[in-house]
């Protein structure tokens, strides 16, 4: 049993703030200033929920009349977070059945508890886990809303998922079936095209790696196997297509030139020994040829 917490503990200060519980594991506060009428804080992995209730409405009635930054101050309310792990682990458990590490979950945890003690005030009448709950658990979920995303989305989109996800488990209870979106929109007070929106955004929570296999069938490869690749040369078609009937109608000398000059790969020169003209005539001709292909085009588009 964990020494009654009604009753203040007396000790001889020492010359020193302690910093290390004492031979019997409890913690003593008698090293500072202003807090030797203190009960005395035995073991934490000791206290019971109802002690740990108590022996938090004391501290936090000590916490009020402390100032911040000061060792007292400190002392208190770190001891108030170790009393009140129960509720960060207990809210964590909630949240076993995610990917992340539980050490993680209880650590988002605690940073939601040292809110809900920098918040609480003693004169609301509330009882603390009560307070705190909510806090403890709203800050692990968005740990999860911030974090768990595969591709980083709005908040907004977020939060809509979330919506979305209820209702449809809501309207498929009802309906028997899977809702439409019109149903989903209705009962959303949304519109078709913002819960679509939702929907595609849903697909970012979770992604597959490209070297996962399918494990409906072993034997086909990886999906990074089965991903087509870019063809640069679909780029240029609609451009091939459309200088087609442009080139079937220059002279066909013209044609030549362009085919030795583009496809054969010739120089200008080697161009003008094959035609018998200069490189200077190859030149002139080339330019011209191309400005009216160009022109060509532009009235096309």
């Amino acid at each position: 049993m964990s020494p009654r917490l009604d009753e203040p503990r007396t000790h001889d200060a020492p010359s020193t703030i302690p910093s290390d519980p004492d031979e019997t594991g409890a913690t003593p506060a008698s090293g500072f200033p202003g807090l030797d009428d203190m009960p005395e804080i035995p073991p934490f992995d000791e206290v019971g929920a109802l002690d740990a209730r108590s022996l938090s409405k004391t501290l936090f009635g000590r916490l009020e009349g402390l100032e911040e930054g000061t060792h007292e101050h400190a002392y208190v309310r770190n001891t108030l977070v170790e009393l009140n792990l129960a509720l960060v682990k207990f809210a964590a458990s909630r949240f076993r059945s995610r990917s992340e590490p539980m050490e993680d979950i209880i650590q988002v945890g605690t940073i939601g508890l040292i809110k809900a003690i920098d918040r609480f005030e003693l004169s609301r009448g509330v009882e603390f886990p009560t307070f705190a709950m909510p806090t403890i658990v709203g800050e692990i979920k968005r740990f999860f809303r911030d974090t768990s995303w595969s591709v980083r989305v709005p908040r907004r989109l977020q939060e809509l998922r979330l919506e979305l996800a209820k209702a449809g488990d809501e309207l498929s209870q009802l309906l028997d079936r899977a809702p439409t979106v019109p149903e989903l929109a209705e009962r959303l007070g949304l519109t078709n095209d913002e819960v679509v929106e939702g929907m595609a955004a849903s697909n970012a929570y979770t992604a597959s790696s490209l070297d996962a296999k399918p494990e409906e069938d072993d034997t086909e490869g990886a999906l990074s196997d089965r991903i087509g690749y870019e063809d640069h040369g679909l780029e240029g078609i609609e451009y091939v297509e459309s200088l087609k009937p442009l080139i079937a109608g220059l002279p066909a000398r013209d044609r030549t030139i362009l085919s030795l000059r583009f496809v054969a790969n010739m120089t200008q020169s080697e161009i003008g020994e094959e035609l018998g003209i200069s490189q200077m005539h190859v030149s002139r001709l080339l330019s011209r040829t191309l400005v009216r292909l160009r022109k060509g085009l532009t009235i096309e588009e």
